[in-house]
């Protein structure tokens, strides 16, 4: 019997979260504001009410006493959630995610688990000031001993979220802000089935002429440009990576063979990036199927601008049909 409902990001997380602590007590979220408040994005609302001050803990402002605490939960076998409000706030705690958590597990020879969730309202489109809209996921997919996965609708928002909990490894969990509470991307989430596979790249739209791959708020980007592409009788296929480290880029291997030409596309800065590892990956792997370079669109390699220049900072459908053009012209 399945349960539909239909359901935003946001939503779909703070759902997750709740069937997470419904089904094991050794779950905790913890963070700045998530309590009473709910976060600054209310992901967490309602929580700390139906499930107690002693599970959903408003902490202080101070990122490393968060992850610090988490890791020491974790030993004693919690499995903590831990909210960094925005990703810019994140660095605090830099040294306790690379130092500590990333490796407490190889240390011990895998005697200690590390079972803890970092989620990270990361990407821009909201407006705001540095610090509130960056990318730094490229930095977190670098160090050994982490995973890192990032969601791009409600259904991976959903189950997402639950199978990180589940993992006994340390896990960055990416959540695009700016798609949240977006209408737009309601999808219907069946609540009573999971999918075989969450955390794996996924083809979300077939094509043949070039392939787009993206994550996060990016694949929204690459869906419009394709059917964009469409009206000009180009067939872009589009690739969701969903896990960043490790990356899974067979799906993707096998798409460029078929169309020849691959555009990555994000919004973090482009040097030393995940884009830059898809690109020499790809390359690696499919070298003769290749019909033009590898081409990227992502930010720029500055810090994150004022409000007011983003929307020239972000990837758009334009830069993205624009790096589409260039490869069918090669």
């Amino acid at each position: 019997m399945t349960d539909l409902q239909k359901l935003t990001i946001g939503k779909a997380i703070n759902l997750g979260l709740r069937r997470a602590m419904e089904e094991d007590p050794k779950v905790l979220i913890m963070g700045e504001d998530v309590g009473k408040l709910g976060g600054v994005f209310r992901i967490t609302d309602g929580l700390q009410k139906d499930f107690g001050e002693q599970r959903v803990l408003d902490t202080p402002l101070a990122e490393s006493g968060i992850i610090g605490t988490a890791v020491g939960l974790a030993v004693r076998g919690f499995r903590p959630v831990c909210e960094i409000q925005f990703e810019g706030f994140i660095f605090p705690g830099f040294d306790q995610i690379s130092s500590q958590l990333a490796k407490l597990h190889y240390r011990t020879q895998g005697k200690v688990k590390m079972p803890v969730v970092i989620r990270v309202p990361f990407g821009g489109g909201i407006g705001a000031v540095e610090h509130h809209s960056e990318s730094p996921e490229s930095l977190f997919s670098h160090i050994a001993g982490l995973k890192v996965v990032s969601i791009a609708n409600a259904v991976d928002a959903y189950w997402g979220i639950q199978e990180a909990i589940r993992s006994d490894d340390p896990i960055l969990f990416f959540e695009p802000k700016k798609l949240y509470h977006s209408g737009a991307l309601k999808m219907e989430v069946d609540t009573s089935t999971a999918p075989s596979r969450v955390f794996s790249s996924q083809v979300v739209r077939e094509g043949t002429s070039a392939t787009v791959v993206a994550y996060g708020p990016s694949v929204k980007v690459a869906l419009e440009a394709a059917t964009a592409a469409e009206a000009e009788g180009k067939s872009l296929e589009v690739i969701d990576l969903r896990t960043l480290s490790p990356l899974d880029l067979g799906p993707v291997f096998e798409s460029v063979r078929k169309t020849g030409r691959l555009i990555a596309v994000s919004e973090a800065p482009s040097e030393s990036s995940l884009t830059s590892e898809i690109a020499a990956r790809v390359q690696q792997e499919c070298f003769y199927s290749l019909e033009s370079p590898v081409l990227r669109v992502t930010g720029f390699d500055t810090p994150y601008p004022p409000a007011k220049l983003e929307e020239h900072y972000l990837p758009d459908l334009d830069r993205v049909l624009h790096a589409v053009d260039r490869s069918l012209a090669w």
